[in-house]
């Protein structure tokens, strides 16, 4: 009996194949690759993962395992790129009981969600749930500043008897400034400007920013205390950690005068600051005289309820279905996109050595190159076993998935993104390794890539030989950072991934289908 495969779940932006049902033979691996992409952005959507994780009975709110009297005490705050679609389906599961809410988004996001088709992530008539948008081109401003006022009034007011649910997702930082009185918005942005210009690493970033700030680094918690809260994080950083995503403001942190002088010190700053910075430093933190909740009194409960992680099962799942051995190597992939594209070609060739063993010291080499994009190497001596068994034991196609954020060291002004270039990348690898059939789609989930109306791309070994015949010079494109005008003129565009607006982020999914050895 042959398989088919309903289309009828993934999304009519993702350019649909066919109309329908598709038998999955039918399908090209490209086709495949796609299918494959569109589940894991479906398996991360706003509305779906906020019902996957709050769940209502009759007065009582259900949440990790943990329940919540409802008694109309519950108030709703949000910031970042997605908490639209998150406050959206959160107010339909609470009803009456939401007494007031008020989300802070990114500028114009209400009228891209409609002229997207998204009208399911925008709030309906009547809702209690205010929405500001602020930070343009995702940069704290006076309009998120104004956001993050209300937001601190609103907590601020909670009782003990009260509720406060808050919604966080990537992108949350720019919408959430509050700097620490008298400090302003523009003496916080610099110090941290030139913190960074400095080389400061991202926790010292964050160690430095928590203490100027009134919200970040647990401050909306302290804030709503005692009230209980609870929040629902879409996680847009690698290794989900709470502290760093939208700079922790439901995350309890103690930030020492010591520590953070210690850190401006060793970058040359401390004798340059602001007298407002100074003065905020030379206090405890900006929220002491607020009331502390007890050690252990379940004031917070903090839960992830998206990732790249859950992202990247959802596709598993998916390429099960359209028939290949799925393999999930890491949600951590980070580093320059060209060693992350080396790794996907020395693993295409570890992978794909029909009848042989690999050469003597590839696998010391995929060890090697994996530290530089990122991989653990348990992560990358796990995935090498499942590869050499796929050879050994003639097993069929096997779909290589992972995610993260890689960069792009800019070198030109040409127009693009990390996955664009990296799918190019990767195409270039599939050639020198003479492997046909192999095909490789690196997509943001946000259906975004750079400053294009790109998420990514799909590739393979042909790129390389298609460029020729067109007379485009691949190195040429690359070393201007123009990997999207040079997608553009390849092949018509069609290797282009064009989902539009997704409203999710948990950053970037990477799929590499390796056909069977024996192919």
């Amino acid at each position: 009996m042959t398989r088919v495969l309903s289309l009828s779940r993934v999304p009519s932006l993702w350019r649909p194949l066919r109309a329908g049902f598709l038998s999955v033979r039918a399908m090209s691996l490209e086709e495949r690759a796609r299918v494959i992409f569109a589940a894991a952005v479906e398996g991360v959507q706003p509305d779906s993962v906020v019902r996957r994780s709050l769940e209502r009975r009759g007065d009582e709110l259900l949440v990790s395992g943990r329940s919540f009297s409802l008694q109309r005490n519950l108030h709703l705050v949000g910031f970042g790129k997605a908490v639209l679609g998150m406050a959206a389906e959160a107010e339909k599961i609470v009803g009456d009981h939401l007494v007031r809410g008020v989300v802070s988004v990114p500028h114009g996001i209400q009228e891209t969600l409609r002229t997207h088709g998204k009208s399911q992530m925008l709030l309906g008539e009547g809702s209690r749930i205010a929405v500001m948008e602020g930070a343009k081109h995702n940069l704290p401003d006076s309009d998120a500043q104004r956001s993050a006022e209300c937001i601190r009034e609103l907590a601020s007011a909670l009782t003990e008897k009260d509720l406060l649910l808050v919604l966080i997702s990537g992108g949350g930082s720019a919408l959430l400034p509050a700097p620490a009185p008298p400090i302003s918005l523009q003496e916080k942005q610099d110090v941290t400007r030139r913190l960074a210009a400095a080389g400061a690493t991202i926790q010292e970033l964050n160690t430095v920013r928590r203490s100027l700030s009134l919200l970040k680094g647990g401050g909306l918690a302290r804030c709503a205390y005692p009230a209980q809260v609870v929040a629902l994080i879409l996680s847009d950083v690698i290794g989900d950690p709470l502290d760093l995503i939208a700079s922790g403001p439901t995350v309890q942190s103690e930030t020492h005068q010591e520590e953070v002088w210690a850190i401006l010190d060793r970058y040359g700053l401390s004798a340059s600051l602001p007298a407002a910075v100074k003065e905020v430093l030379q206090k405890t933190t900006p929220c002491s005289a607020s009331p502390q909740p007890q050690e252990g009194a379940n004031h917070v409960l903090n839960t992830i309820i998206g990732s790249n992680g859950i992202a990247l099962e959802c596709a598993r799942r998916k390429s099960r279905e359209l028939g290949f051995r799925p393999l999930v190597m890491s949600p951590g992939v980070c580093g320059d996109v060209r060693a992350v594209a080396r790794l996907y070609g020395l693993l295409s060739r570890f992978a794909c050595a029909p009848g042989k063993a690999p050469p003597p010291g590839l696998a010391d080499q995929i060890l090697q190159v994996g530290q530089d994009a990122g991989v653990q190497s348990w992560d990358l001596c796990r995935t090498m076993r499942v590869l050499e068994e796929a050879r050994e034991e003639g097993w069929g196609a096997t779909c290589v998935l992972a995610g993260g954020e890689p960069t792009v060291q800019l070198t030109g002004k040409g127009r693009g993104g990390r996955n664009q270039e990296l799918a190019v990348r990767v195409g270039l690898e599939l050639k020198e390794a003479g492997l046909k059939g192999a095909v490789f789609l690196s997509g943001g989930t946000d259906g975004q890539d750079g400053p294009t109306e790109a998420a990514g791309a799909v590739t393979n070994s042909d790129l390389a030989e298609e460029a020729d015949q067109q007379g485009l010079d691949v190195a040429g494109f690359l070393g201007d950072n123009d990997s999207y005008t040079f997608l553009s003129r390849l092949s018509s565009g069609r290797r282009l991934l064009l989902p539009g607006l997704t409203g999710t982020n948990v950053m970037d999914v990477h799929v590499l289908l390796l056909p069977s050895p024996a192919q």
